[in-house]
């Protein structure tokens, strides 16, 4: 048959549905060159006409053709709502094992509309006459052979950054207009919501799209009117006003929205050109914006202070799953699961059951069952600390609903029906930031209506929103409403506790939070959380305090990758005498503020988590230094290592001099006859250690010099005062003693100072290795100096062995390790020392250092096993 043969035969039926649907397909597949379903396949068993499906929202239901992998197509009397249909096929498409295409037909239109996942929705949509078009044609060819060649090109991603990408402009306009900050947020939100509600059936009659279109149509001379902008505020104040009530706008009626973002009809007027920006902007799909990753692009246009992150990555939705799926979601699957082993032996009872009313009573139960997870379901709390723009709490409700979904699926299976009950008012956030805590109740609706739209259930009505109240705008871990009388905040009652909470160094913490609030937090937190711990483990530590007073079941949180060790895993071990770590991924790349990082993610609760998964393997148990083989971290410091690792000396300022510098120096005459040779040294960091040496020296006047002293020395002093006086004057050092160094490490230099040499090592490096440093060298702070000069102290740091133990005691930055010498060194047991016998054999040298160290011998074997696992 010819595509015109078709036209013409099938333009003027007017058949039923019923009584049409079969012929018409058949026909279609004569004209496409397609086998019809009974002659390819007579068992209807993977390409059928009429087949049987559940539908999710209770009942059962019939898709007029199916194709296994291919599609479900739904047909409709002519001129009949394919919109209608389609929600029909949505409600289907679980059951027709979720084809990559759904079809709609009214004998004289086609759509065809894509189901793949991670990318726009895309509908192909043309009518009868349409048919005669080669284009449509293959179109239609395709969805039988090759529905993966109308996937769309474009994904979820890539058009939710540039709707982020546009909102940036208009609100680039508006700061330069001088718009308040947080005004120009809260209307550039009304718009977006406008824009989503509008593309996924909200906002009826295209209201939004005809404001737009009805202002920037009216041209003088081609050039927008200047009384535009004026206009358009004037119209979009009137449908604020409705969406906050529900009412008309015109002759279309608006549902009642509200929800805290329309309780206002604040506008800013546009300029000519920004409404133009708006236009291009509404002509996105919104449906498929994805609300994971919006929250964060669009807080970086609306937040000052994360403008430098315009363009940056961002986390994405399956980075957010890595964690949320352990901690958040096993529990709640080992849950269903039992329903349904429960429900299946009701199912097999009700079938053996010798009379009606015992099958009646089992069915009831299994009913039951069902009703009330559900209901389970509803009532499950997630809190998120640090919530920012919502994504962890967006991605937390998508997952809730999918296993809701699930469980009506099943119910569906036995006539019981269920309606969505998981909302966003299950969600719980404490954020201090004014443009995330709106937002993120923004993303977490649209993410919630989006998901209903998309799976073929009502939205909610008489609101459409609700206010999120429960994400509360406030310091997640430093009450100072009463400055006199600093307390520790209360985190909301909810069942599970998840987040990325913010990292931030001991060592700049009072640079970025002031030394009040750093002083304010210290004595507050007492002994719980260590001073020189990282900013989220005071997250960590306020999670495990939600469980230990049974106000949180189970928490899971990112933190630092240094958490393993130092002062942070002091946290993790409170967590693990407190309840235990089941889920841990001790190394992952994240982004974080738009920079690639690499981080932790720590899963814990009161210890009945029956099961510990570390880097995605099963294990018997996760040591607090996120390792799972023999628990180095329970090695204790010894003695005899104590007094010989020291860090090196903090100058802080500019006390270092290149080497041609030095030599003038070194040949200036004082006034008392000493040489400058005393306080102008050899000074090395970290890089002359791990590339080439740079002959740099420093400037040194030692421990507690006073000024006059040091001012004899006249030439290193007259440099001091031009290069760093006034820098460490104006400096947060607590030093008064400008002309000394901020921390010179007393202990250090009178341990070292009577040795001809001295071993060192670079804190932080991607290969371990120690050097000889002869003296006078001054050691930097990125060193770890070592008051020992033998060679067999050398031999036995530099061993393959102490390495490994390094590797496992110590910290790393991103990628590179960090040695510590209480962590890494002084909790090493040196092997004994032995020396050879003149007849033969070796003999213990006994009162050596390493033969009192090798006490921790036994602890050393196991250690080398673990290293080497």
């Amino acid at each position: 048959m010819t595509p015109q043969e078709f036209i013409a035969k099938w333009q003027p039926v007017t058949l039923s549905e019923r009584s049409a649907c079969h012929s018409h397909f058949n026909d279609l597949c004569l004209v496409l060159g397609q086998p019809q379903p009974v002659a390819a396949d007579p068992d209807g068993a993977w390409y059928t006409f009429e087949r049987g499906v559940r539908k999710t929202t209770g009942g059962h239901g019939w898709a007029d053709v199916w194709m296994r992998g291919k599609f479900g197509w739904e047909y409709k009397k002519k001129r009949r709502d394919l919109a209608a249909a389609y929600q029909q096929l949505l409600q289907y498409r679980e059951d027709l094992e979720n084809p990559p295409l759904l079809v709609v037909c009214d004998m004289d239109r086609f759509e065809v509309h894509t189901n793949f996942t991670g990318t726009v929705k895309h509908v192909y949509a043309f009518d009868l006459e349409g048919l005669a078009d080669p284009d449509n044609l293959d179109v239609l060819r395709k969805v039988f052979t090759d529905p993966d060649a109308l996937k769309p090109g474009q994904t979820t991603e890539a058009i939710t950054e540039q709707a982020a990408e546009r909102f940036g402009q208009l609100a680039d306009g508006m700061r330069l207009r001088n718009v308040p900050a947080h005004d120009a947020a809260h209307f550039l939100m009304k718009l977006m919501f406008c824009m989503f509600a509008e593309d996924i059936g909200l906002l009826k009659g295209n209201v939004f799209s005809r404001i737009l279109d009805n202002v920037t149509e009216q041209r003088v001379g081609g050039l927008p009117l200047p009384a535009a902008g004026a206009e358009l505020s004037g119209l979009l104040a009137r449908l604020f006003g409705a969406m906050s009530d529900g009412g008309y706008f015109g002759a279309t009626r608006i549902l009642h929205f509200n929800g805290g973002l329309f309780a206002d009809a604040d506008v800013i007027d546009l300029e000519p050109g920004e409404i133009n920006k708006l236009k291009v902007l509404n002509d996105l799909d919104w449906s498929d914006v994805e609300p994971s990753v919006f929250g964060t692009l669009f807080e970086r246009t609306l937040d000052p202070a994360k403008r430098s992150q315009i363009g940056a990555h961002y986390t994405s939705r399956a980075d957010i799953e890595t964690l949320l799926l352990p901690v958040v979601m096993q529990p709640l699957r080992r849950e269903w699961a039992d329903v349904q082993a429960k429900c299946e032996k009701l199912t097999e009872a009700a079938q053996q059951a010798k009379t009606k009313a015992t099958a009646n009573r089992k069915r009831k139960a299994r009913g039951k069952a069902l009703t009330d997870f559900v209901h389970r379901l509803s009532e499950v709390s997630v809190l998120d600390p640090a919530c920012g723009s919502g994504n962890f709490l967006y991605v937390a409700l998508h997952l809730l609903l999918d296993l809701e979904k699930e469980v009506i699926t099943y119910a569906a299976r036995y006539e019981v029906g269920l309606f969505p009950h998981v909302r966003p008012t299950q969600l719980a956030g404490i954020e201090i930031n004014e443009y995330a805590q709106e937002l993120a109740s923004v993303v977490i609706w649209i993410g919630y209506l989006q998901w209903m739209h998309h799976n073929g259930f009502n939205p909610p009505s008489n609101p459409v929103l609700e206010p999120i109240e429960s994400i509360r705008r406030m310091d997640a871990i430093l009450d100072l409403s009463d400055p006199e009388h600093p307390k520790e905040p209360e985190w909301p009652h909810a069942e599970f506790i998840v987040g990325n909470p913010p990292f931030l160094g001991g060592k700049l913490m009072r640079t970025n939070l002031s030394d009040d609030y750093m002083d304010a937090l210290f004595t507050l937190w007492g002994d719980r959380v260590r001073p020189e711990a990282d900013l989220c483990c005071y997250w960590l530590e306020k999670g495990r305090q939600s469980i230990d007073r049974k106000r949180a079941m189970r928490a899971g949180l990112l933190a630092t990758q240094g958490v393993r060790g130092g002062a942070n895993r002091e946290t993790l071990k409170r967590i693990k005498q407190s309840g235990e770590i089941f889920f841990a991924v001790s190394d992952r790349e994240w982004i974080l503020d738009g920079a690639n990082v690499h981080i932790s993610m720590v899963g814990f609760d009161d210890g009945r988590e029956p099961t510990r998964t570390l880097d995605d393997a099963p294990v018997g148990v996760i040591n607090s230094n996120l390792t799972a083989t023999a628990d180095t971290t329970s090695a204790n410091r010894l003695a005899v290592h104590a007094g010989v690792g020291f860090m090196g000396d903090t100058k802080g300022g500019a006390f270092d001099i290149v080497s041609h510098r030095a030599v003038e120096l070194l040949t200036c005459p004082n006034p008392h006859g000493r040489p400058n040779s005393d306080v102008v040294v050899p000074w090395t960091n970290g890089m002359d250690v791990t590339r080439r040496s740079r002959d740099m020296w420093i400037i040194d006047f030692g421990v507690g010099l006073s000024e006059s002293e040091a001012a004899k020395y006249e030439q290193p002093f007259e440099y001091l005062k031009q290069h760093v006086r006034s820098n460490r004057l104006a400096s947060r050092s607590k030093i008064k003693d400008w002309w000394l160094h901020e921390r010179p490490r007393v202990d250090m230099r009178e341990a070292i100072g009577a040795r001809p040499r001295f071993l060192a090592t670079v804190t932080v490096s991607k290969h371990r290795l120690f050097v000889w440093m002869e003296a006078p060298t001054l050691p930097d702070h990125q060193l770890i100096a070592f008051a020992r000069s033998d060679d067999y102290f050398f031999g036995v740091m530099h061993s393959r062995i102490h390495e490994l133990w390094g590797l496992k005691l110590g910290t790393r930055l991103e990628t590179r390790p960090r040695y510590t010498p209480t962590t890494c060194f002084e909790t090493f047991p040196f092997p004994v020392a032995t020396v050879l016998r003149p007849e033969g054999g070796v003999a213990d040298s006994g009162s050596t250092p390493a033969a009192q160290s090798s006490r921790g011998a036994g602890a050393l074997r196991e250690a080398i096993a673990t290293a080497a696992k």
